[in-house]
């Protein structure tokens, strides 16, 4: 069995993983096709990395232009402790308001570590300048290098 099947995550690994992270790094397209790379905060949406972002963001228009993108979420800071999921795939907008408002809702408390009313301020006023963003996988690599350890067998 070659390395990289040992260290694959199974479909379960990958959804716990991926519910259980808050930022990811979101790799989309420049006009001159140079990597436009930057860290967001996500949500699940079934099954589903989302995100939001200002309409006018270097981010939003590479999305226009070409909706293909990379993201990338991982952990652990020595070799045997590295996991981690990448989705390659495309993007579909959501415009719908009250969609991009339950986007940011959830978003905002991720990022707050809390539920609180004063975070929905923040959210209705800034969600007009935004645009919502599910991502539809075509591809999904991970690795747990802590599977390294385990002996052969069980």
């Amino acid at each position: 069995m070659k390395q990289r099947d040992r260290v694959a995550m199974t479909a379960e690994e990958v959804a716990a993983f991926l519910a259980g992270s808050r930022k990811l790094q979101l790799a989309t397209i420049n006009r001159d096709g140079t990597p436009h790379l930057v860290t967001m905060y996500y949500v699940m949406l079934d099954g589903r990395i989302a995100f939001w972002t200002y309409r006018s963001s270097q981010k939003a228009r590479n999305l226009l232009r070409d909706p293909r993108l990379t993201c990338l979420v991982e952990t652990g800071e020595q070799y045997f402790d590295l996991r981690g999921v990448q989705v390659q795939g495309v993007v579909r907008p959501v415009e719908d308001p009250a969609a991009v408002l339950e986007i940011g809702r959830r978003i905002a408390v991720v990022m707050a570590g809390r539920d609180e009313a004063p975070l929905d301020t923040y959210v209705e006023h800034t969600a007009r300048k935004r645009l919502g963003y599910v991502v539809e996988p075509a591809r999904v690599v991970s690795w747990d290098h802590g599977k390294l350890l385990a002996r052969p067998g069980g």
